[in-house]
């Protein structure tokens, strides 16, 4: 059954229930109004008849024996009143009035009479005002009953029509959704579904259809990861492939040195595929971290400290500008010391002559530890920015593998920040300097 149906069919039982209940309590609450009524009216009546027929039956040794002779309708001061009384099996046992049986029972008032909670017999007293009330109490529930169904009828037939019509229109926007979610299923990524509301089913197109974008943009990183790994083994295979033909050419003896290009291609190779597989570790979410307190400012220190020759090469200045004492977060300090690292390594290579690079360490709002990386290179074009932690992504198309490593630095260094529930993002200006801000939880 379709979500219409459904959503029509519950609105037109609530409405029926509804109608019924309502019809129900309306009918009790008339008949209960009138049952006061008539007790307002003869109340003191009916409490006169049941304690004189009670007393009788306990002089009378317990029966209703010669009840016929006496005058049990002296204390009523109704006009032409009349009496019915049985006994407990139902028997006649006083008359008193020319009306029939059937009419004081039907158009009379019933009254008990119990000795001890036990029931010995029951009357109907009767008179023309009474039966006057009956009728009116018999003929407004039925009016009222039959007033209620006819116009609660019209009203759930209009109730009905608005239920479908308000059923069609809540289901339209899901029957628009479903066709382009089985396209979807069926491998169209990408496609996506018109959004006309702003309410809740505008924001469920809006999700999909960022969810069916984010599909598209992860089958795309898909294929171009494939074809990236192919083109990254491409290169050492191919330089292996050539040595080895070039040495079986020459039909000599191999000298050592001259396996020593072979065995780079082969670090090389190794270097990428255990980048490949830590990257898709840290992605799965199944990073092995050891993480223990550390100091962000030691580690940093240390790490300026291994790289001041270098710097010292092309007169770099190294500084670490510390405005926080708490600087100590636990992480796993092997994996924040590759990323820092991989950072630092970058800067170096595109911070000119006489540049600046710094760490700096701050605290924000009493539960991050911001670390930021600074240098004062040729920076980064814009339209790279949003890329540069992608997978071989680089934005210097024409540099060599050999200066530019396996492409995968980046990606693999915010999966690790990601790992430590961090973040890190990038800043830069072309010809002033780029900023890597790395923020930790203390």
């Amino acid at each position: 059954m379709s979500f219409h149906r459904k959503l029509f069919l519950a609105l037109a039982l609530s409405i029926l229930g509804v109608s019924l209940v309502f019809i129900l309590m309306t009918h009790i609450t008339v008949k209960k109004t009138l049952e006061v009524g008539i007790d307002e009216t003869r109340g003191q009546e009916m409490k006169l008849l049941t304690q004189e027929l009670t007393a009788y039956f306990l002089q009378n040794n317990d029966s209703w024996n010669d009840l016929q002779q006496i005058d049990v309708l002296k204390t009523i001061q109704q006009d032409d009143p009349e009496l019915l009384v049985l006994d407990k099996e139902q028997q006649i046992v006083y008359q008193k009035g020319d009306s029939s049986h059937q009419l004081i029972r039907n158009l009379g008032i019933k009254g008990d009479i119990r000795i001890a909670k036990d029931r010995v017999g029951e009357f109907y007293y009767y008179d023309p005002e009474i039966a006057n009330f009956t009728k009116v109490m018999i003929g407004i529930p039925i009016s009222v009953v039959f007033i209620l169904t006819v116009t609660g009828s019209i009203l759930i037939l209009i109730s009905l029509i608005i239920a479908y019509r308000l059923s069609k229109w809540l289901a339209a926007p899901l029957q628009k959704l479903l066709p382009v979610i089985d396209r979807l299923g069926k491998g169209e990524l990408g496609i996506q579904v018109q959004t006309e509301t702003k309410d809740e089913y505008g924001k469920i197109a809006e999700a999909f259809n960022h969810m069916s974008k984010e599909l598209e943009h992860a089958e795309t990183l898909r294929k171009n990861l494939t074809a990236d790994v192919a083109h990254e083994l491409r290169t050492p295979l191919t330089i292996i492939s050539g040595k080895l033909d070039y040495l079986q050419q020459q039909g000599k003896m191999i000298q050592p040195e001259t396996l020593l290009p072979l065995q780079d291609e082969l670090i090389r190779l190794n270097q990428l595929v255990e980048d490949l597989r830590i990257l898709s570790f840290a992605e799965a979410g199944k990073l092995t971290l050891d993480k223990v307190p550390t100091d962000m400012s030691e580690l940093a220190s240390q790490l300026l400290f291994a790289l001041e020759p270098l710097a010292e090469e092309k007169s770099i200045h190294l500084e670490l500008d510390k405005h926080t004492n708490d600087t100590t977060v636990l992480i796993d300090a092997n994996r924040m010391k590759q990323v820092l690292l991989n950072l630092l390594m970058n800067a170096l290579r595109y911070t000119p002559e006489n540049g600046h690079i710094s760490i700096r360490l701050l605290k924000e709002d009493n539960q991050t530890l911001k670390v930021i990386v600074e240098d004062t290179g040729v920076g980064i074009e814009p339209e790279h920015l949003p890329h540069l932690f992608d997978r071989f992504y680089r934005t210097d198309q024409a540099r060599s593998r050999d200066s530019g490593g396996t492409g995968l630095g980046l990606a693999i260094a915010k999966q690790y920040i990601q790992s430590h529930g961090g973040n890190i993002e990038v800043e830069s200006k072309l010809n002033v300097g780029t900023m890597f801000i790395i923020q930790l939880p203390l």
